[in-house]
């Protein structure tokens, strides 16, 4: 079920119909299936903390959206929903994400429900509000630019709320430079080549992410992962090779299926 909705008042009735129970999993990370990574983390990223996500170049966008939606696929698992809340700016700059892509990724276009706030007060408001409701696992709040809102207790106010109720929230800042958060882990992501399939067909998105940032552990670490829609696991990639430099305005070769149209 693909819901996109405009007034806080439809929102909150969409997250009170999917929530109302406990945290069904009693797991606290989130594992990736990328081995080296998650020994990084110890285990995977931490359930019921802010997880921020950010485009390493700004051609990277598309890649980082698909990225925090494989996240939210890992930390959701089936057949919970994935709520993602948006502002109206995102939607106009950023374009209509296509709910059909999730099936690229691996997972349902039925399980995606997406909210579009009017303004970045009212995603702030209902971001805080979803992420206090324990019968979401997986919850992807995407703040288009500089968003002045989204200050140091606004985010604060995010991590508590996700603290209590094990949500894991997948904060995505497109257009944006990275400020101080109460977030608990901060990336920087962007696309790398892929290995291209029979008859040249596009191979699996291949990503190139950096650890920008952690509360709880060193940062500073990079990694690349590809993503397998069948098992709906990141993995080390089918074919290691130096780390390519990609100029900024490039084609994202691996950018998600997450497609978002103008």
């Amino acid at each position: 079920m693909r819901e996109s909705v405009d007034s806080l008042a439809v929102i909150r009735r969409n997250l009170a119909s999917i929530a109302g129970g406990r945290l069904l999993s009693a797991d606290r990370r989130v594992t990736t299936g990328h081995m080296a990574l998650d020994a990084a983390l110890d285990g995977g990223l931490a359930r019921g903390r802010v997880h921020e996500l950010f485009a390493a170049e700004p051609a990277d966008g598309p890649s980082a959206a698909g990225f925090a939606a494989m996240l939210a696929l890992r930390a959701a698992g089936r057949p919970a929903p994935i709520f993602w809340l948006r502002s109206d700016k995102a939607e106009r700059h950023g374009g209509s994400i296509y709910a059909p892509g999730l099936i690229a990724l691996g997972g349902e276009p039925d399980a995606l429900v997406l909210g579009i706030a009017p303004d970045t007060k009212g995603l702030l408001k209902t971001a805080a509000d979803a992420a206090r409701c324990p019968g979401l696992k997986a919850l992807v709040v995407e703040c288009w630019g500089k968003c002045p809102e989204l200050d140091l207790t606004a985010s604060r106010r995010l991590a508590l709320a996700a603290e209590q109720s094990g949500v894991t929230l997948l904060l995505l800042r497109l257009e944006a430079e990275p400020l101080p958060s109460a977030a608990d882990t901060r990336w920087s992501v962007g696309a790398a080549p892929s290995l291209a399939l029979e008859a040249n067909a596009p191979g699996p998105p291949i990503f190139e992410i950096e650890l920008l940032r952690r509360r709880a552990g060193p940062s500073g670490m990079r990694w690349r992962l590809e993503w397998d829609r069948d098992q709906i696991i990141f993995r080390e990639p089918a074919h290691i090779g130096a780390v390519v430099s990609l100029p900024a305005g490039r084609p994202a070769a691996a950018s998600a299926e997450l497609r978002l149209s103008a």
